[in-house]
């Protein structure tokens, strides 16, 4: 003590570091703060997240007894009968699905339309025939196929045009992305019911249908790639005079076409269900002969149907997956794991 002065005690805080009491009383008074308030935005947070579930909930009770009092059947009442469907559908002999798949004739066959397998056979040359429904499922393989082709080919150069750093007009890039939200806005039944009216059932309606939301969905995936390309290579090349044209094809398209070929291989996996799907509308194809097959209580038939498609979309997931490895590169698959 010096001049009838005392110093205030001292707090060792580590090496050359040193804190009087007060310092450490403030400090623990701000961290017990802070403690504070994370507890309450928290409790906040919890606060909301009950409610919107319970008003999640409260919705989801209203509307079923919303459809329980409109449905004719009364649905809470119906739902002991939910798995009856199945039962009506599981084929009283198993042997009848492989039939069923192959096209041959069936031992139950008593003139109806249930086991008349072998009348769906197409031959091709001579005795030699195709399964009706492996001839129904090229069908739907090549609407999917054609669908993914003709989307490619338009989203690839529109992609470019919606482009923020491949297209500095306002005009076209906007007009053209508000095209590409339309055309992906309408789901691929709604569009084919429309042009089966117009155009009459058929794979056709089915082809423009896939074909029209494949470039916008395409269309949209394949500008967000461009749009984070390197520009370096694009201003090099514009710097010698190269034009726009040749700026997207010299300086951008080799650096997004591999991931172009991954998402339109993706599309193609995904265009495979549309269509069979479109087929219930009348889109021709695997689809239609699977509703009427349900509609109609055809086990047998059900079933080799279902089995073929659970094969067939398998075989196309496992194919296109082993396509983009190879295009792509493995090494690539392995940075997203």
């Amino acid at each position: 003590m010096r001049g009838g002065r005392q110093r205030p005690p001292l707090s060792y805080e580590g090496p050359g570091a040193f804190m009087t009491i007060a310092d450490t009383q403030s400090q623990f008074r701000g961290t017990h703060e802070i403690v504070g308030a994370w507890d309450r935005m928290i409790a906040k947070r919890r606060f909301y997240t009950v409610l919107g579930l319970a008003i999640l909930v409260a919705a989801f009770v209203g509307s079923v007894r919303f459809a329980d009092e409109a449905n004719a059947g009364h649905f809470v009442e119906r739902l002991p009968h939910l798995f009856d469907f199945l039962g009506w559908l599981i084929p009283k002999d198993w042997n009848d699905v492989w039939r069923a798949l192959f096209d041959i004739p069936s031992v139950h066959d008593t003139g109806g339309e249930e086991f008349n397998f072998a009348k769906g056979r197409v031959y091709v040359w001579g005795g030699f025939y195709v399964p009706e429904y492996f001839e129904l499922m090229i069908i739907t393989i090549n609407v999917a196929l054609v669908s993914t082709i003709v989307g490619f080919i338009f989203a690839a150069p529109l992609s470019f045009v919606v482009a923020r750093n491949m297209t500095r007009a306002y005009l076209p890039r906007v007009l053209t992305k508000r095209v590409l939200e339309i055309l992906r806005a309408f789901p691929e039944i709604v569009i084919a019911g429309l042009f089966a009216a117009i155009l009459s059932v058929g794979p056709v309606a089915a082809i423009i249908a896939v074909s029209l939301h494949t470039v916008g969905a395409l269309g949209k995936l394949f500008y967000e790639v461009v749009e984070n390309i390197d520009m370096k290579p694009h201003e090099g090349i514009k710097a010698v005079g190269a034009n726009w044209v040749e700026r997207v094809r010299f300086a951008a398209l080799p650096q997004v076409l591999p991931n172009f070929i991954s998402y339109a291989l993706l599309r193609l996996e995904i265009n495979v269900r549309a269509s069979t799907i479109i087929g219930a509308v009348g889109g021709g194809g695997i689809g239609e002969e699977l509703k009427l097959s349900i509609s109609r209580g055809f086990g047998a038939k059900t079933m080799a149907l279902v089995l073929l498609l659970f094969v067939t979309i398998v075989a196309v997931d496992q194919f296109s997956a082993w396509l983009r490895r190879r295009l792509i590169g493995e090494h690539s698959f392995l940075l997203q794991h």
